[in-house]
């Protein structure tokens, strides 16, 4: 029996509705898009977050049932709306710019312990975030007692009047950190003393 690989390529627009902002749910559409070698976007906007995936069937599928089964741990999803677009051809996959609509449904996580990753870096005398107490990651840290709007973004959260150093910009840019795309990202530099 021989296995055929399903080739044709497909686009798909899927809004993910729930607690999927500000858990980091954005980095991690990235990188199962990255796994899955899928072209697109994914971004935050008033009813959750879009993700625009194109790439064959079979990794598509893989993309979605992944977007259920591994989602960040603060995440809670309770839609996943799925629609077939036409083909764009784009090269590569990205976080983009969040867009504010007309209609507010995008639910916000509540504030989280710190994780043991954040207690490890705050108790080494080493680090950076040395007893610094606002430590924070995708995986924990403010998010409700800090948003002032959606789509969640640093610039609708409290932390807007709190610019990234260069560092801490790093961090925020990398897909292998766990701060990539955190929006309360700060340290004693530029953050809240």
């Amino acid at each position: 029996m021989s296995s055929v690989i399903d080739t044709t390529i497909q686009r798909r627009r899927i809004l993910v509705q729930g607690i999927v902002q500000g858990v980091g749910f954005r980095p991690f559409v990235y990188g199962q898009a990255q796994r899955c070698h899928l072209v697109g976007f994914v971004l935050n906007d008033s009813q959750g977050v879009t993700i625009e995936v194109e790439g064959n069937m079979h990794a598509l599928d893989s993309f979605q049932r992944a977007l259920r089964e591994q989602a960040p741990p603060l995440a809670c999803i309770n839609s996943v709306v799925t629609e077939l677009i036409p083909t764009r051809h784009e090269d590569s996959f990205s976080i983009t710019y969040s867009q504010k609509g007309a209609e507010r449904q995008a639910l916000i996580a509540p504030d989280c312990a710190v994780c043991e990753d954040c207690l490890r870096e705050l108790f080494d005398p080493a680090d950076r975030r040395y007893h610094y107490p606002f430590i924070n990651c995708t995986n924990c840290g403010p998010r409700f007692t800090i948003v002032q709007g959606v789509p969640y973004d640093r610039e609708k959260t409290t932390m807007q009047v709190f610019p990234m150093c260069p560092a801490c910009k790093a961090e925020y840019g990398d897909p292998l950190n766990r701060r990539f795309h955190a929006q309360p990202n700060a340290c004693a530099v530029c953050g809240p003393q």
